[in-house]
């Protein structure tokens, strides 16, 4: 590893930062889910990309414009107001602590992947995977190496390269962005990569196209979104299975630098289908969850797992994702059927204030989440924002999971269902649509089927339904709608719908 040159920069303690006018959180959602806007310095454009704790309760935050923030106090500061004479966040009271902020590191080309180990604060950028520590105590970075720095970039405005957390074989995992989303100018864009512990950098998935983010599921399997566009009819959550091809052709001319990876995939055949072409291709493995474009989102970022064991509400080991241009989290519930990955996704919180790119959750259950609307734009109407999610202690009426089965699906609920209301078929609404599988940017929903729901069970514990559908389509998404269901207390769920992957349909 070599020295690598850095700036070095000061403390600020948060006060306010310029932005515009905010979009306020859902007020059904908020009586279970709060989220705090924190200060953050002024005079610097927050815009946080990545997000790990750190020892005694700091956090790490790299952010787009190449710097690296520790943050003392998160996980209890007071929230920030926005304020339209001065046309700044203010914090909401004085007398509640307040985050401190200190610029441990500047001079990065965008830290999508920041992650703490032994001293060192790892961080990916563009173009190589750092590592810097703190040798004399005063809260700065004074010694920098470089780990691995063997992927390219061709200059290219769209060449992010996103960076995991270690995986549970001490490996990092770095996501190259195709040139421009589109083609691979340059080696390894367009596929995954494992750094090991030494350096050595490991061709791992081909067929990445636009990732927003990457994590780990509690099993410590790895994931990551990708976005629309060619060859992808939607953003999709995706299973990285070391070996594979993750759907887009554009960087598979690397195989020849990959030898460990085999020979090349065919490619895909343009507009079909991807269950038709998992036929053909054995290296393809299908989206685990299509993140439905235009109602789930439409850039889907960070992945965030529930460990805290209840303290983030009923939904432990479930993953949360971010949605960068709708500023919002979804919730997703995901199974193995067959050896492919698959499940459920279902929309959990809107209101953020930016759109969300990094995210983190601790063991306490405390969900920060940062990002910045530049490029794209966000719903949530900030250039930038650093936020805290939290439970309020009260379990909402939802959708818990849904599992496919030989012949439907079984739901469950956070509370015991209504049995008259989850018995009714009036109170359902299914259909099942796919994805064009093309070169072409996008695609609309497609080959839509409308099932018949031909029986209802409600399960001895009164919290599960097995439905029975006339019929389900191997490769379709199954979107189900239940806006009669109500609690035996009478609620209606909070989130009527799921959107199931059907990639396996399971053998009982």
């Amino acid at each position: 590893m070599k020295p690598h040159p850095f700036l070095l920069a000061a403390t600020f303690v948060a006060s306010v930062a310029s932005v515009s006018s905010a979009q306020a959180p859902d007020p059904t959602e908020a009586e279970y889910y709060r989220i705090t806007t924190l200060p953050t310095p002024a005079g610097t454009a927050l815009e946080v990309g990545s997000i790990d704790l750190l020892p005694e309760g700091k956090l790490a935050l790299g952010t787009r414009r190449g710097e690296v923030w520790l943050v003392s106090n998160a996980q209890t500061a007071g929230a920030a107001v926005w304020n339209n004479e001065s046309q700044v966040f203010e914090a909401e009271s004085p007398s509640q602590p307040q985050a401190a902020y200190q610029r441990f590191a500047e001079g990065q080309h965008e830290l999508l992947g920041v992650t703490w180990k032994d001293g060192w604060l790892y961080a990916t950028n563009r173009y190589e995977l750092l590592r810097r520590k703190d040798q004399d105590g005063d809260g700065k970075a004074d010694l920098f190496e470089t780990v691995s720095a063997k992927w390219g970039v061709s200059g290219d405005y769209h060449e992010y390269t996103f960076g995991s957390r270690f995986d549970k074989n001490g490996d990092l995992w770095a996501l190259c962005c195709l040139t421009g989303s589109f083609s691979s100018k340059v080696p390894f864009r367009g596929w995954a990569l494992r750094i090991k512990p030494d350096g050595t950098m490991v061709p791992t998935c081909s067929g990445v196209r636009s990732p927003g983010g990457v994590g780990f599921d509690a099993d410590g399997e790895v994931y990551y979104t990708d976005n629309q566009g060619p060859w992808h009819g939607s953003c999709t959550l995706q299973h990285l299975v070391p070996g594979s091809f993750q759907g887009h052709p554009g960087g598979n001319d690397w195989y020849a630098l990959a030898p460990n990876m085999g020979p090349r995939p065919q490619d895909p055949m343009d507009k079909s289908r991807m269950v038709v072409e998992r036929e053909k291709v054995k290296e393809l493995v299908p989206p685990a969850v299509y993140m439905v474009h235009g109602r789930i989102g439409n850039s889907s970022s960070a992945i965030v797992c529930d460990q805290s064991e209840g303290k983030f509400g009923p939904f432990q080991k479930q993953l949360f994702v971010t949605d960068q241009s709708h500023s919002s989290i979804s919730r997703v519930c995901l199974e193995t059927v067959n050896g492919v990955k698959q499940g459920a996704v279902i929309p959990f919180l809107k209101g953020l204030k930016s759109g969300p790119i990094g995210a983190r959750m601790g063991a306490d259950g405390k969900f920060f989440v940062g990002g910045s609307d530049r490029g794209w734009g966000a719903r949530g109407g900030k250039p930038f924002a650093f936020e805290r999610v939290e439970w309020t202690g009260k379990v909402p009426f939802e959708i818990h999971e849904m599992r496919a089965k030989p012949d439907g699906f079984e739901l469950t609920f956070t509370e015991p269902v209504d049995p008259n209301t989850a018995a009714s078929p009036e109170s359902y609404s299914f259909r099942e649509f796919t994805y064009i599988y093309q070169s072409a940017y996008g695609s609309p929903e497609v080959d839509d089927v409308i099932p018949k729901i031909e029986k209802i069970e409600i399960g001895a514990d009164g919290k599960s339904v097995r439905i029975k559908l006339d019929k389900l389509t191997k490769g379709h998404v199954h979107e189900v709608h239940m806006d009669g269901v109500r609690s035996k207390g009478g609620r209606p769920v909070l989130h009527p719908v799921a959107y199931y992957t059907l990639n396996e349909i399971p053998a009982k």
